[in-house]
């Protein structure tokens, strides 16, 4: 005979603010040691490299099965978020950010550090998890503001990884900064084995389990109550996605993400190249560009951020790209001395990534809870391969006779433009609804 407690509907109990602050400190943590990781391949395949003596050409090509490698790790995220739990995927994406760390000192070979560096995927797909999970707890009309100062994890990441990386490397060399790199993040892996689970995922748990003992009206009723369709909460959380309902959001919202990334990965990743190749800027001129314009871009996230909370994540994010591609054309194109580079630069990336705080708020809400992980870890994945055609597409336009500047313009600031008109595809959400008013 079944336990009278586990027929009955389950009572949830509210989240704390005390629970709150902690959940958004460790999330901010977590993402930022994230970044830290994901970043720092780049920074150290170049020493990699040399030790095993691979040309520039195989490197790139060694970077690019990992950059494949983690869309395949990132897909798995969404699911394991759905079914397992927000704080279950928190724990296991920070702990794989740190394996992919630890595991990278001791590489002997490239497939061993293709197949290590692809877990980054876990460290890459942290954000996904902190949209879906915060998202849940944070309130309507600050969402956005609240999640910008998490979501700024990302520059400071950046710069961590750079500073970590000079100061560690003539004492340990790239071994032993990937080793050291595991310890912080184990334990902010630790710290979130604490977290409290979100409400709405243990509604959205607990529907499947009423649908599981069979009690299809009592999990109908119970649905109703919490904000959760039984009818398509028993359907694979991938396939919900591309419902009628969905259908259309998905496809603009993850080509947005995706061209946004192309140009990312030319202007931002591969920034130094085409600032010392392209605008003629020293070498170390261009390393100061880059940490003023990520401290810039913190900012950036605050003020786009607030800004979609008043006016809507969608054209808040949408105006931001198209700025940005235009500021990027701009300094590609008219820009001919230090300070117009700079100016123009900063501009650039104030508003390609400041917007990325309010593009992840937009995720987390336009999904319903039932497939918010699903949702957001599909969209982040584009990103990968955004990367990888950037990288190929600016590497085509040289080879085919463009200056290092035009083949940023196409390549770059272009798809940055494109991808802020083809976010205007995907659904208009007024800002300060609950997440039940936005879908379920």
């Amino acid at each position: 005979m079944a336990d009278a407690a586990t027929e009955r509907p389950l009572l949830i109990p509210a989240v704390s603010q005390s629970q709150v602050v902690y959940a958004s400190i460790v999330a901010f943590l977590a993402w930022m040691l994230s970044v830290y990781d994901f970043i720092l391949f780049g920074t150290l395949l170049p020493l990699i490299a040399k030790d095993f003596g691979w040309s520039t050409a195989f490197s790139t090509f060694i970077a690019t099965w990992v950059g494949v490698g983690t869309f395949l790790v990132a897909i798995t995220v969404g699911p394991m978020t759905d079914y397992l739990g927000r704080r279950t995927a928190l724990v296991l994406t920070t702990g794989g950010a740190a394996l992919s760390s630890g595991l990278a000192a001791f590489t002997f070979n490239p497939l061993y550090l293709v197949i290590v560096r692809a877990l980054s995927g876990f460290g890459y797909s942290e954000q996904a998890v902190n949209t879906t999970y915060l998202s849940e707890l944070y309130g309507a009309k600050n969402r956005g503001f609240l999640y910008s100062f998490v979501q700024g994890g990302w520059p400071i990441g950046v710069l961590f990884a750079a500073a970590a990386a000079a100061v560690l490397l003539p004492f340990v060399g790239w071994r032993g900064v990937f080793l050291i790199a595991t310890f912080p993040i184990i334990l902010i892996t630790i710290l979130a084995t604490k977290l409290r689970e979100s409400p709405r995922f243990e509604a959205a748990k607990e529907v499947r389990r009423l649908i599981r003992l069979g009690k299809a009206q009592e999990a109908k009723t119970f649905g109703e109550t919490h904000g959760v369709d039984t009818e398509k909460a028993q359907h694979f959380s991938y396939l919900q996605l591309f419902y009628a309902d969905e259908r259309t959001h998905t496809i603009f919202l993850g080509l947005s993400f995706l061209l946004n990334w192309i140009g990312i990965e030319v202007l931002v990743v591969l920034a130094t190249t085409v600032l010392v190749s392209g605008k003629h800027v020293s070498i170390a001129n261009a390393l100061l560009f880059l940490i003023a314009s990520n401290a810039l871009a913190y900012i950036g996230y605050l003020v786009h951020g607030y800004v979609g909370d008043r006016i809507g994540r969608r054209e808040t994010i949408a105006a931001g790209w198209i700025l940005s591609g235009l500021s990027f054309a701009v300094m590609l194109l008219f820009a001919n001395n230090n300070v117009a580079v700079l100016i123009a630069y900063m501009v650039g990336l104030f508003f390609v990534i400041g917007p990325y705080s309010a593009l992840f708020g937009y995720i987390g809400e336009s999904y319903p809870t039932r497939s918010r992980g699903t949702g957001a870890a599909f969209i982040n994945a584009m990103g990968p391969i955004g990367a990888i055609l950037g990288a190929s597409l600016f590497t085509v336009l040289q080879a085919a006779g463009l200056s290092v500047s035009a083949a940023a313009l196409f390549g770059g600031a272009l798809p940055i433009f494109i991808s802020g008109l083809v976010l205007l595809g995907a659904h208009r959400i007024p800002p300060g609804q609950s997440l039940e008013g936005i879908a379920t």
